[in-house]
């Protein structure tokens, strides 16, 4: 990929959002894939309860959002984790173990979701402040274990949670993601997700599923698997 002024390749921490923005940055050693509402923080949850989390049909069928990107991420050789507000601290912990084993600066490409507004091709992507603040959080806890050469984009982002850190709970049910989950009945996952540093599970895409890191001895634990087929349930965009 020849170097644009967008790829934020000088910088370790980097901040793009959807699929397109992960084909904007240069290639990273790690990818961060956040999608509070709800994608990544179900993933977090599940494999905080022991259980994988698969990234296959059924996934694609109810988010149109952090599937998208995990699979896109998935085919790239990044390790491809998932973070949200509830895990914001342990994924930098776990991108600090990943460049402690590699004995190397590792560079982080923090992916946010967004939403999309349809599955049509040409279908637009929605800022989605949920996602903007959990990234936020997850690049001021690199900064606090050192991992702190942002890029200007990563930089936003870490000081807007820095600054409205204490009304994420008030800001998530307030927002319009919030608020659509909530007419559906979800406003306790609302609620939860708003959680800061709630479990220090943090999912590792594996062989087509996602699983709690450390999930191999040798940190080889990204890349291939993307199949699986189930019957798919209503579509909820996450």
């Amino acid at each position: 990929m020849d170097a644009t002024p967008f790829d934020q390749q000088t910088y370790q921490v980097r901040l793009e959002w959807g699929v397109a923005g992960l084909a904007r940055l240069a290639p990273a050693d790690v990818i961060v894939v956040v999608d509070v509402l709800r994608f990544s923080t179900r993933g977090t949850d599940a494999v905080a309860a022991g259980d994988a989390f698969p990234l296959d049909d059924s996934s694609h069928a109810v988010s149109i959002n952090g599937a998208a990107v995990s699979a896109a991420a998935a085919r790239t050789d990044a390790l491809v984790l998932l973070g949200c507000l509830r895990n914001a601290s342990s994924v930098a912990a776990a991108v600090l173990a990943e460049q402690e084993r590699r004995g190397d600066r590792t560079s982080v490409a923090i992916i946010a979701a967004g939403e999309l507004t349809g599955r049509d091709e040409d279908a637009s992507l929605r800022f989605a402040i949920e996602d903007q603040l959990a990234a936020g959080a997850i690049i001021e806890a690199l900064g606090a274990r050192g991992i702190d050469h942002t890029s200007p984009d990563a930089a936003v982002a870490c000081e807007a949670f820095r600054g409205l850190g204490r009304a994420v709970r008030h800001l998530l049910t307030a927002s319009g993601s919030g608020r659509e989950l909530t007419a559906t009945g979800r406003a306790d996952e609302v609620a939860a997700a708003a959680v800061l540093d709630a479990t220090d599970a943090v999912p590792v895409f594996v062989e087509g599923a996602f699983v709690a890191y450390p999930a191999a001895p040798d940190g080889a634990a990204h890349r291939t698997g993307l199949s699986g087929t189930a019957e798919p349930p209503v579509e909820v965009r996450e």
